[in-house]
Order: C-alpha cells, then sequence, then structure tokens
C-alpha cells in the first residue's frame, strides 16, 4: 500500500559565510586555523556528550572570530543540551543577526527559538486556548482496495499504532502512524460477528465486544482469541447487542449492554458480577437507560452516556446512582474516554468535546467537517494527536493541536559518529512542540542529505521507543536526615535494582558528591559515614547522576532516593530549572523515592513532572518497582540512521554538512548539524 505523506524537496543552503568556507579550505589567516580548530574540538566533545567541553571550545573559537554564525549555532546546541535554554536562545537570537532573516539558516534558528520559548509558556491540553483540527485521514478505502469497513472504535498502542475496530468487515486492523496496515485480526475460527468496541484490561488482554454476536471476546496483549464472555439473552451475564466497554482500576470490566438497557460488570476472566441502570422509584434524575452508550470508570465511579437523554450518568462501582455530570449541551453522545488528567474525551456527533469532571464544563476540543460524519469513538493517540472514528465515511480522523499543525515537528541531530567514515551513523530527535517525543517512525518519514542533495545508501537502523530495557542512575541523599535510614536506603536501592534494566552509576550527594558500589548501598554499608553532611549538594549529585545516563539507553532516568526536603545548599551551581532542561533536553526522566516517612518537596514534584517522572513513599503498598519497571514503556523519540557521505573530506581536515527531515502526514521539521571526519 502506498503510504499517505507529502514528500518536498527543501534545498538547504550553506551558510556562505568566509567561516565556513575556512573549515573547508584551511584559509591561511591566524585567526580563522585557530577558530577552525577550537571549533572542531567543540564539534567532536559534543557528539560525545561533553556538553560543557563544547560550550568551553565554541567560546575560544568565537574569541578568534566574533559573532561567527556557524560556531553560535553550535555553542546554542551544546547550551540547550546543557540545560542553559536562556543562553540558547541568546546564542541562536545571534545567528539570525548575522544572517540574511530569509535563509534557511535565518529560519531554522527562528524556528528553534519560538519552540524552546513556547514551552515556558504554554499549558497542557487543558488550556481553553487549545484548538484540534483534522491533520490527516486512515481511510478505509485505498484506491481499489478495501483496508477496513466502517470503524466504531480505536485502540492507540505505545508504539504509536492503532487498534481500529471493523464493524463493517468484522475485524481488528492494527494501522501504524504512516497508515501502513501491520496486523488483522478475525477472532475464533467462526470470526467476529459485528465487533463495536475494545478496551484493554490491566494485564493487557484486550476485550472485544460483538454486537452481533451477542458476546465479549477475550483477547491476549496480541490479539489472539482466547474466551467469550457472556451469550444471547436477557438473564444476568447475557447481552442483547453489547456495545460499549470499559474497565476499571481494579481490572473489573463493564459492558454497556444496549439491547437490555443495562450496564453488566464482569470479573477480569468474565465472571458475572451485577447489573444496574433500570428505573429506580424515587430517583427523578434518573429514569433508568433509554439509549446507554458511552462508558468510562475512574477513581471509584463510572460515567455512562445516553444518546436519547443526552446526558451523562455517574454511578458507583456496585452501580449505586450517583447524580447526573452534563444535563444538556449533547446532541449524541457516544464514546467516552479518560485522559491522563482526569478528564472526559467524549464524540458527540460531528464532536470531540472535553468534559471536566469535577465542574462539568463542557468545551470543545475539535469537529470532523466530512459530508459523512458519525463519531463513534476518540482517543488520544502516543504523539498527542486525536484518532475520531468516523463510522459513517468508513474512515479514522486524525486530530492535531491547530499550533502543532503551525510550528510542524521539533527535529534535532542529536548526534552524529563519523568512526566508521565514510558510513557515517546519526541519531535523530523528533518532538513535538510540547516536547513530547513522537513515536512510530520508520525509514519512510526521513530524508537526509548533505549540501541539498539526498545521501547514499539511507538505511534506518533503530528507533528508542522499540527499545525492551532502560538504565537508571541511582543519587542518595547523605544529610544528616538520612545518616539513620541506613536500612531504608537498602531496601529502595534493591529494589531500584530489581526492576530497572541496568544500574549505570550509584551517586552520594554529600558535600562533594561521588560514585559508589551499588553492591554496598544494597548492604547498607557503613563505610558511608564520613558521607554524610549538612552541606550535602543535591544539584551536583544530579548532574554527575544524569550525565552518565547520556551515552546509556534511550529509556532512561534518575532515581533520587532522599528524606524529601532539599536543603538550603540544593541549588547553589544549577538552577532548578536549568536541573530540570538538563534531563528533559536528554530524554532522562527524574524520580523520587522519600524515605523516612518525610514529604516530597515542591522542587522534587517540579522535577518529577517536567520530565515525565513520579515522586514514590518507598513503603507505598504496591511498592516502587511497578513504576520504575514501567520506564521500559516510555516513549522515546530518538531514531538511529546511517550514510555514507559523498563529500570531499581534506584529509579529514573539512567539516561535513549533514541535513534531516521528517515527515508525518501534514507535519514535517528539518534540521542541519555536522562532523569532522577522522584525520587521515
Amino acid at each position: 500500500m502506498k503510504s499517505r505523506f507529502r514528500f518536498t524537496v527543501v534545498v538547504f543552503f550553506v551558510c556562505a559565510s568566509a567561516f565556513t568556507q575556512d573549515v573547508v579550505s584551511n584559509n591561511p589567516d591566524v585567526n580563522a586555523r585557530y577558530a577552525r580548530e577550537e571549533f572542531r574540538i567543540g564539534v567532536q566533545a559534543f557528539n560525545r556528550f561533553a556538553f560543557n567541553e563544547a560550550i568551553l571550545s565554541f567560546e575560544r573559537a568565537l574569541s578568534f572570530l566574533p559573532a561567527e554564525p556557524l560556531i553560535l549555532d553550535w555553542l546554542g546546541r551544546a547550551y540547550y543540551r546543557s540545560g542553559l535554554e536562556e543562553a540558547a536562545v541568546r546564542a541562536w537570537r545571534s545567528v539570525v543577526a548575522g544572517l540574511d532573516p530569509f535563509s534557511a539558516e535565518a529560519m531554522l534558528a527562528n524556528s528553534r527559538i519560538e519552540i524552546v520559548q513556547s514551552r515556558r509558556n504554554y499549558l497542557p491540553i487543558a488550556d481553553d486556548s487549545v484548538r484540534y483540527v483534522e491533520s490527516g485521514r486512515y481511510p478505509g478505502h485505498v484506491e481499489q482496495q478495501t483496508l477496513y469497513r466502517q470503524p466504531t472504535a480505536v485502540l492507540p498502542y505505545e508504539d504509536g499504532s492503532v487498534w481500529i475496530v471493523a464493524y463493517g468487515s468484522n475485524e481488528l486492523v492494527r494501522i501504524d502512524v504512516n497508515g501502513i496496515v501491520r496486523q488483522r485480526q478475525r477472532g475464533p475460527i467462526n470470526g467476529f460477528d459485528r465487533p463495536y468496541d475494545i478496551a484493554r484490561g490491566l494485564d493487557g488482554r484486550l476485550y472485544v465486544s460483538e454486537y452481533r454476536g451477542d458476546r465479549v471476546s477475550i483477547l491476549n496483549s496480541n490479539g489472539d482469541w482466547q474466551a467469550y464472555i457472556g451469550k444471547k439473552g436477557l438473564e444476568d451475564g447475557q447481552f442483547v447487542g453489547p456495545q460499549n466497554l470499559t474497565v476499571d482500576e481494579d481490572g473489573y470490566l463493564y459492558v454497556v449492554d444496549y439491547g437490555n438497557r443495562r450496564v453488566s460488570k464482569f470479573g477480569p476472566d468474565g465472571d458475572f458480577v451485577l447489573s444496574f441502570g433500570k428505573k429506580i422509584k424515587d430517583l427523578p434524575d434518573f429514569p433508568g437507560f433509554i439509549s446507554p452508550t458511552g462508558i468510562a470508570a475512574r477513581n471509584g465511579r463510572v460515567y455512562i452516556a445516553d444518546a436519547v437523554s443526552k446526558q451523562i450518568y455517574i454511578f458507583d462501582p456496585n452501580g449505586g446512582f450517583l447524580g447526573v455530570l452534563v444535563k444538556a449541551g449533547l446532541v449524541a453522545p457516544e464514546s467516552l474516554r479518560f485522559l491522563s488528567d482526569g478528564r472526559l474525551l467524549v464524540t458527540d456527533a460531528n464532536r470531540v468535546l472535553l468534559i471536566d469532571v469535577d465542574s462539568a464544563i463542557i468545551r470543545e476540543l475539535g469537529s470532523v467537517g466530512n459530508a459523512k460524519v458519525r463519531l463513534t469513538s476518540a482517543e488520544m493517540d502516543r504523539n498527542g494527536g486525536i484518532l475520531a472514528a468516523n463510522f459513517q465515511a468508513s474512515e479514522v480522523s486524525i486530530l492535531t493541536r491547530l499550533d502543532d499543525m503551525a510550528s510542524g515537528l521539533f527535529v534535532q541531530i542529536e548526534r552524529v559518529v563519523s568512526s566508521a567514515f565514510p558510513k557515517v551513523t546519526v541519531e535523530v530527535s523528533v518532538q513535538d512542540k510540547l516536547r513530547r517525543p513522537i513515536v512510530g517512525l520508520d525509514h519512510r518519514n526521513f530524508i537526509l542529505s548533505e549540501q541539498g542533495k539526498p545521501v547514499l545508501r539511507q538505511q534506518f537502523l533503530g528507533a528508542g521507543f522499540r527499545a525492551a530495557t532502560s538504565d537508571v542512575s541511582i543519587l542518595v541523599e547523605r544529610s544528616e536526615s538520612t545518616r539513620n535510614l541506613t536500612e531504608d536506603i537498602a531496601t529502595a536501592v534493591k529494589d531500584i535494582s530489581a526492576s530497572a534494566g541496568r544500574v549505570v552509576s550509584l551517586v552520594s550527594a554529600g558535600e562533594q558528591p561521588s560514585k559508589e558500589q551499588v553492591s554496598d548501598a544494597r548492604q547498607g554499608d557503613s563505610h558511608y559515614g564520613a558521607l554524610y553532611s549538612p552541606r550535602w549538594r543535591f544539584d551536583l549529585g544530579l548532574r554527575l547522576s544524569a550525565t552518565d545516563l547520556l551515552p546509556a539507553e534511550k529509556k532512561r532516568a534518575v532515581v533520587f532516593i532522599g528524606a524529601g526536603a532539599l536543603g538550603e545548599l540544593a541549588f547553589e551551581n544549577y538552577g532548578l530549572s536549568e536541573l530540570a532542561a538538563y534531563l528533559a533536553n536528554n530524554g532522562i526522566a527524574f524520580y523520587a523515592v522519600v524515605v523516612g516517612g518525610g514529604k516530597a518537596d515542591e522542587s522534587l514534584s517540579y522535577l518529577c513532572k517536567e520530565t515525565g517522572g513520579a515522586v514514590l513513599p518507598l513503603y507505598r503498598s504496591e511498592g516502587v518497582k511497578p513504576v520504575i519497571g514501567s520506564l521500559v514503556s516510555k516513549p522515546s523519540g530518538v531514531y538511529i540512521l546511517s550514510y555514507e557521505t559523498q563529500l570531499p573530506t581534506d584529509f579529514g581536515n573539512a567539516y561535513l554538512p549533514v541535513e534531516a527531515e521528517v515527515y508525518l502526514m501534514e507535519r514535517s521539521g528539518r534540521d542541519k548539524s555536522g562532523y569532522f571526519p577522522p584525520r587521515q
């Protein structure tokens, strides 16, 4: 099948400054030669993750050639990766000041400035100014080929792909971000009989309702059929036209039994628990279900929409009526899905709505303008878009934030490795405007070029989101507050080590942070006594821990073990925002494990929030293992490609540029970097 995203040929013009030519031609000017050598050292340091060393080299290069755009651009990159975003923006503004404002380099620098600054100002999805617009679709028909018919539900996956429930063609179809069909499941030997909705259990198994089959199928996590729940009938545990599904935090399955005008609750294996939804005397606010549709469960409450009454009702897990969430403002509500922030995503005729369950405020996120529209399901995908199943048009619409459409993708060439020259390996990071990684891309989405010409033998080597393991660095607070908590610290180290893929390093954050043996910390080794100090340094310890992770797996985290309060010297050398940016700009999550019964201060919570981590009390009921173990499922937007260069090397003295363009549906982004080949 042909992929459905546009390739646009973009010609990049290499900056025509004197220094750029000097880098290639060995200009005899003394300042140019000194600047070129410092620049070379800086580029090489950057590509081996030595960002502070790179900053010093670029600054020395600028002392010989002030205001040189190429050096300033690299200085901005090094500042950015070091977490010094204000300095990075200043460097990139200087780049723009020294170039034609309409040049490719100036536009690229302006784009970086805009995105980095917007991350400080833009609010998450709950911002009332956010509007989603159609940015693409997964059509059910392509030319003469039918891919699927009449979609009724979608279920996104961590890798960016999505299960589409195809009511009309009796199947589940898994489609990747490029609209390529990767998998089909048609159920057991006798097949699905009008599948309608899909839900994921806590253990990864899938539940699929079959409207005409009057049953629910249980599938394993790969989509292979396992068993049935229920059969046609009016009795407990039986169905007449089951439709929408949801699973609560305890793993119970709720099924909207449309024909019987009720909701039935089951255990994970299909054991019937109870049914509810009939009219109850003395409850005038609930006349009983007339046309029950969407359902969602969270925090001990079950929310159910009714298409005829145009309301959303609230029940407890035992079927007790609690009230009405929405009494007016709906047209034809169907699916309900909870977002990660606790708000409801609702399909209503041709609209996708956001409903705050605390205030009952309704806001329209977006709509589908196709003449044939009946949205039966909508979900947020892994890349921050909304996937909406359009039953009537037989397609899935993709809605993207309007500001994301305007800004495109934030593409960064993070590293270039030339040790196997002339084969060159490039690591490319792809994010959206809010720093969320874009997952699910493959070779179809990338174009590498050298001076405007496609590279030779481009290969797609791998993607960070596919990594099956993770790396962590453990940072231990060595203060007076933790001196008597060695047993708790040893327990935390054991739990973290057992659940993480690999422990890269263990850093003791004393007055002078130092690396220790993980085995000693597991045993609560007494030799740490000398390290405990009221002048312990959180910021230096965190930088040391994070730096150890830079060459590690792309799914990675610093796990801090401490009493919760960071002390007066916590940010003596590095500010809180700089530390957060250093972690986030290098794809490192931060987790705080609190020992001794203390409470995490706001600084720890901020670091966790900004990097996608969490605060974890050591002795919580489920322990810290599940959360640290789930690090392997974290998204990563880093991709690795290779090619063979065709550029002249001047015996290894030439600076060789490389450009990367990334396309996804109607969105695109680009970056330009470079490297020095080995000297001959």
